[in-house]
């Protein structure tokens, strides 16, 4: 094994750990919104601030609100579950060496 398939391999597990990461504060977000958080906590103002830029722009492309339900963190979370496993073959590729 090179260093070439050692800083691939690197690679592939550190966008693994991000996609896991923010796979966990979406859901953190979704089960904030179940209570009424104090907005001005840090924790809160993180989790608003990681996650409305992409939540915003799904709600403006799709409308996922049906009967006081919001579905977008549903609908993202399998979203990034689909990104990650595409881009995560394509880093697997790379380290077989098979461009």
């Amino acid at each position: 094994m090179g260093f070439g398939n050692i800083f691939i391999n690197a690679i592939y597990q550190v966008v693994d750990l991000v996609f896991t990461l923010y796979v966990f504060i979406v859901v953190a977000r979704a089960v904030i919104s179940w209570v009424n958080p104090d907005p001005y906590n840090p924790i809160v103002r993180f989790l608003h601030n990681a996650t409305d830029p992409v939540l915003d722009r799904m709600r403006r492309v799709l409308p996922l609100q049906f009967g006081g339900m919001d579905f977008s963190p549903i609908v993202l979370l399998i979203g990034l579950s689909v990104l990650k496993q595409v881009i995560l073959q394509f880093i697997a590729t790379l380290a077989r060496g098979a461009y």
